[in-house]
This record gives structure tokens, C-alpha cells and sequence, in this order.
């Protein structure tokens, strides 16, 4: 029987470290500061909104949300930014996405500046991170499988890992970041002929394809891998599931939990970002 992944040991960690890096920062008379951006009403939106807002009241990190409504244009949207990325209070911006139909995306992504882009939205962010540079943020859901990883003592150098999904948000980073740390690294997607086959061979296989229990068949994982599930989706009896379905995990040597594995590390890290972000920029007012 597979044993459970957790992420709550790898959430304290970073809390902690956190802690001591807002009271670094706000003694030094800057306080950290994140800015939501939400265009519209959607639910998931608003359960995002409402964790990350209650989670930098824990810390004292600030939260500014600011809500358009869902006919906004691409104008409006980008004026928003703007006027947030102009403001140096604000340290981090998060643009909740999809925006709605009508509105250009890439454009209104295009406005927020890398130092402030602690979610690897723009093609600056991700450029720096395909280069290897880590100057910039990665994508937090990206970011929060390696720290588990490494946080648990999971060897990942050498190692076979399968990541399920190619993806902006997760999979290509992901890949990009597994790949710096020597693993040896197989993308798989629709494409992908004979998947099981090419799974099956995965020390460590990682779903993050954006489908409900995808991953269902024993076959599709080696005996004694390590399997972390990205996905998080409400099945038809109204309960949390990932894209594996962890019954038929039993013989892999650790499965990731949904809830309480991978996802509820991701906005930890958003807000490390917005306190490294911080911290950038009252070193460089000094400089």
C-alpha cells in the first residue's frame, strides 16, 4: 500500500521562514504587498482570493484587491495594471486568468513588470526561467512540486520523471526546473503514443494534464515511483480529486493527496514571492 505525500511539513517550513523575512522587511520600513487582480466573479476565483487574502493577514503581508467587472475591455484591463505596476508600494501582482472572452490576454499580461510578476506570467519571467536564471519567480503550482520534492529528501537528480502535461502553468516550467536539477525528464500529452508505456517508466511521475483521475490504471505506474498529482477538480459526488486516482496507486511508494498535497503549498509560495519581491526592492533603494 502506497503511503500519502503530505504537504503540511513542506507549508510550515516556508511559513517560518517567512515570518522572519516580513519582520526583516517591515522593521526596515517596507511592507509586503500584493496586488489581486480579478475581472469577473468566477468561484474559483474567489476561493483563490479569499485564501490568499486570509493568508497574508497571518503573515502581515498587505492585500489589494482590485475587481473589474466582467465586461471590462482590454484598455481597462491594462489601465489596472499599469497603475499598479507605477505604484512601488505594490511588490507582486496576480492576475487571475482566464480573462473573459473579448479581452487580449497576452496583452494585458504584457503590462506587469518581471519584478513584480510573482506568478511567471509575461514571456520575460518565463525566458528567465527557461535560461536557467533565478532572478525571476517561477510559476508558484510549477515551483511547489520541486519544493515537496526537495523538502521531503525525494532524490531528483538521476531520476526518471514523467510530467503529465505541457502546459505554461505547469508542465513545460516544471520540466525546465526538474532539468536544472539533473533529472532526467520525459514531457508527455495528447500526442504522446502508448502513454502507459512511457509512464511506466517514471521514478517520479507528476499529472498535471487538467483531467479528473486520468491517471486510473495501475498499469501506468512503475511498482514503488513517486507519484504527485497537480490536479484538483470536484468529482460527481461534490468531493476533491486530483488527475490520479489514488485507489489505484497502491503499488507506488508515495502519492500525493487531493486536498493536502501539492496544492495548498502553491500560494505559500505566491507569497514568498511577493516577500522576495519586497525584500528586491528595499535592497535596491539602498544600492
Amino acid at each position: 500500500m502506497s503511503e500519502f505525500l503530505k504537504g503540511a511539513s513542506t507549508i510550515a517550513h516556508i511559513k517560518e521562514q517567512l515570518k522572519e523575512q516580513v519582520t526583516r522587511c517591515t522593521a526596515g520600513g517596507v511592507v509586503p504587498c500584493l496586488a489581486i487582480v480579478r475581472v469577473g466573479e468566477r468561484p474559483d476565483d474567489l476561493a483563490y482570493e479569499r485564501n490568499a487574502v486570509k493568508k497574508c493577514e497571518q503573515l502581515g503581508v498587505a492585500c489589494r484587491v482590485v475587481t473589474l467587472p466582467v465586461e471590462s475591455t482590454t484598455q481597462t484591463c491594462c489601465q489596472a495594471i499599469t497603475q499598479l505596476d507605477e505604484d512601488e508600494t505594490v511588490h507582486g501582482i496576480l492576475l487571475f486568468r482566464p480573462l473573459p472572452k473579448g479581452v487580449d490576454e497576452a496583452a494585458v499580461i504584457a503590462q506587469i513588470r518581471p519584478e513584480k510578476d510573482v506568478d511567471c506570467m509575461t514571456q520575460a519571467s518565463l525566458a528567465k526561467l527557461f535560461c536557467g536564471d533565478e532572478t525571476g519567480f517561477a510559476p508558484c503550482t510549477a515551483e511547489a512540486v520541486v519544493r515537496l520534492l526537495e523538502h521531503e529528501r525525494i532524490p531528483i537528480a538521476g531520476k526518471r520523471v514523467v510530467v503529465l502535461g505541457r502546459s505554461l502553468v505547469v508542465g513545460k516550467p516544471l520540466a525546465m526546473m526538474l532539468l536544472k536539477r539533473n533529472a532526467t525528464v520525459t514531457i508527455c500529452h495528447t500526442g504522446t503514443a502508448d502513454l502507459p508505456s512511457v509512464s511506466r517508466q517514471a521514478d517520479i511521475l507528476v499529472a498535471a494534464v487538467g483531467q479528473a483521475k486520468m491517471v486510473n490504471d495501475a498499469a501506468m505506474v512503475a511498482p514503488e515511483a513517486v507519484v504527485v498529482d497537480v490536479g484538483i477538480h470536484v468529482d460527481a459526488q461534490g468531493r476533491l480529486c486530483g488527475d490520479v486516482d489514488a485507489a489505484e496507486m497502491a503499488h507506488a511508494a508515495l502519492v500525493t493527496p487531493v486536498p493536502g498535497g501539492v496544492g495548498g503549498i502553491t500560494t505559500w509560495l505566491l507569497l514568498e514571492h511577493v516577500v522576495r519581491a519586497a525584500m528586491n526592492r528595499k535592497n535596491a533603494a539602498h544600492l
